[in-house]
Formats: structure tokens, C-alpha cells, sequence
């Protein structure tokens, strides 16, 4: 099923978001912009995009498993939503979990750096930040009760209860 999103580009070099294979779920999201980010530091990386989402879906920012795999940078937020009535730009929020202690005088890392790496990164112009899964969802009304109990069935435990 296509649904119908309407893009805006702040700025010449944004990137509109596509699926890079046919199936997928995810599109990329690019940096507009060098962003520098030290250890223990957390950012908002531009994509110089503006969406209208239609009412009943959402875009969900998510992580890149090679970031997350080969870097201390991470998506604090995963999945982060953006609602259908958000015409703000759409920003990443990035956090590098690099220990402050990590950090080394002079040197900064890339995105294209392996080994997760700790000290500071540098996100580039035109790097691949995050990815963006479209997603339709439900709203709901609450109906106070006396007792949840009664409703339908409780299959008992929680927290653990099926072990680790």
C-alpha cells in the first residue's frame, strides 16, 4: 500500500528520503549539514526536510545498524515519531555515548570509521544519519472500570516472568 507524503526541501542539498531496494521498510535520512559531536554530547542533526503526513500515520526515526554496530553514536530516542501534524523540519537527535574520558586531543572520527571507536565524531554534509519507517497507527478512547480483572483474560506475570 503507497500513501501519499508531501515533501518540502529547505535547502537545495536535502536529500528526499527512497527505498534503496524494492521491500524494503526503511528510507535513509541525510544530513544537510557538518556536525561535530564530543563524547557525552547530544545534537540535532538537520535533514532540511519538511513533511504533511497523512492523519493515521507516523514516521518513525530510527537507527542505522551500521552506526549502531561501528560507532558510540546513537538514536536516544528510537523510534522517535513524527506526528501528522509536525511541519517542522525533520532532525535526528544524535548522542555520542563515548565516555568524556575517551576523548583524544585533535583527533575526530567519521561515520566511515570501524570498530566503534570512542572520542568525537564528525556527522558530514551528506552522511546517512538515520533511517525513516512509515507507519499507520491507531487512536483510542479510555474507559474507566472499577477492575481490569474482569476484562477479558490475565495471563499472569510480567517483568521477567518468562525468564531471561
Amino acid at each position: 500500500m503507497n500513501i501519499e507524503i508531501f515533501i518540502e526541501k529547505l535547502c537545495d542539498d536535502a536529500v528526499i528520503p527512497a527505498y534503496a531496494h524494492d521491500g524494503d521498510a526503511g528510507m535513509d535520512l541525510y544530513s544537510v549539514e557538518d556536525v561535530i559531536i564530543e563524547p557525552g554530547q547530544t545534537v540535532l542533526v538537520k535533514t532540511g526536510l519538511k513533511m504533511a503526513i497523512p492523519k493515521g500515520y507516523e514516521v518513525q526515526v530510527r537507527p542505522r545498524s551500521g552506526i549502531s554496530l561501528n560507532t558510540p553514536l546513537r538514536i536516544p530516542n528510537s523510534p522517535g515519531t513524527i506526528d501528522s501534524g509536525y511541519r517542522g523540519e525533520v532532525c535526528v537527535i544524535m548522542e555520542n555515548t563515548s565516555p568524556e574520558s575517551s576523548k583524544v586531543d585533535g583527533q575526530v572520527l567519521s561515520l566511515k570509521d570501524k570498530g566503534n571507536q570512542k572520542g568525537t565524531y564528525k556527522i558530514a554534509k551528506g552522511d546517512r544519519v538515520a533511517q525513516m519507517v512509515v507507519a499507520a497507527y491507531a487512536t483510542t478512547d479510555f474507559t474507566l472500570c472499577s477492575d481490569v480483572s474482569a476484562i477479558g483474560e490475565d495471563r499472569k506475570g510480567g517483568f521477567g516472568s518468562t525468564g531471561v
